[in-house]
């Protein structure tokens, strides 16, 4: 799909992909059995799917010369037949370049892959709802929840949910489930996001704040490359503490909580909570708590911490009823 050239070859390919898609899906749908499940459209820059630039260009330099064993070395690395490998891996390079990003964090990914190919968002939400279809004629219910990723433009998610809704539609409609419900919602991750959520909100159902690269363009650092000071950043006391484990509260807080009142403000009953390696930090939590997100996402092995977290948000803050919801 990535290598494809045209409109049609992708196409076929996306064809391929989908079938492994809705097994994915309806797996899920079927292992969290009635509990809601939120499914993020393709997000990673397309570069992260293929080889490395400076290994294809190594193996390039060595296949002339290359025995046997070493040339299906490289056609099991890069599935390519031995004979095509002369023809192929200088097509492989080019394309590999052609998607090479010198920030591919802040280029091509997210929501603006969907924009420019809308047929890689179709096929995922064909695969979400006949996942549906086919989980949910079984006895189970599903709630399916679709999460657009790295929107920053109420144009760019109205874009993306206009995909959505007609392929659930369709799909649904066909299958005789048309009162099937299911939300369409966004990961507020970029700064322009959090500050136009007011507009946002009248395209989103729901906020999933994606605290990792929140704090990545808030603050203006790599969380790959920051550990290189960090630790001299808290001995300073500049860090209260590493932002990339706990919210940074003054900065990327005070974002967090003026967007969830712009939201609310256009959607009061807009769902909110994060997603990110915060969801397991106590003391992220309790801030979560205090701004007034439904839930918070975490690794599975921090759950229990993000459990006992939210209880004692809950308690401190004179609420003795359920806490936010855990996943």
């Amino acid at each position: 799909m990535i290598l494809a050239e045209d409109e049609k070859t992708r196409k076929k390919a996306l064809q391929k992909l989908l079938p492994m898609q809705r097994s994915d899906f309806a797996g899920l749908f079927t292992a969290m059995n009635g509990l809601p499940v939120i499914i993020r459209t393709l997000d990673p820059p397309l570069h992260e799917f293929l080889p490395k630039r400076e290994n294809l260009m190594v193996d390039l330099a060595r296949l002339p010369g290359a025995d046997i064993k070493a040339k299906r070395a490289m056609s099991e690395a890069y599935n390519i037949p031995v004979g095509e490998l002369k023809k192929k891996l200088p097509e492989l390079l080019k394309r590999v370049e052609d998607l090479h990003e010198f920030n591919p964090m802040l280029g091509f990914r997210g929501c603006r892959l969907g924009i420019i190919y809308a047929d890689i968002t179709e096929m995922q939400a064909r695969a979400v709802f006949e996942a549906v279809v086919q989980v949910a004629k079984k006895g189970i219910k599903v709630i399916p929840e679709v999460m657009i990723p790295l929107v920053g433009f109420e144009k760019e998610l109205e874009m993306q949910k206009e995909i959505v809704d007609r392929v659930a539609k369709e799909v649904l409609g066909k299958a005789g489930m048309s009162d099937q419900e299911y939300m369409v919602g966004t990961m507020i991750e970029i700064p322009r996001g959090a500050v136009t959520s007011d507009e946002i909100a009248r395209q989103a159902e729901f906020f999933s704040f994606g605290t990792n690269d929140l704090t990545q363009t808030t603050l203006g650092m790599s969380r790959d490359d920051y550990t290189k000071f960090s630790k001299k950043y808290e001995d300073l006391k500049i860090f209260k503490a590493d932002p990339f484990a706990t919210i940074d509260r003054e900065g990327v807080g005070k974002l967090i909580k003026m967007s969830i009142e712009l939201g609310r403000k256009t959607r009061p009953d807009l769902e909110i909570g994060i997603c990110g390696e915060h969801g397991g930090d106590p003391s992220s939590v309790e801030f979560c708590y205090q701004v007034g997100m439904n839930y918070v996402s975490c690794s599975p092995y921090r759950v229990p911490i993000a459990r006992l977290a939210a209880a004692q948000a809950a308690i401190s803050g004179g609420d003795k009823s359920e806490a936010m919801r855990t996943a």
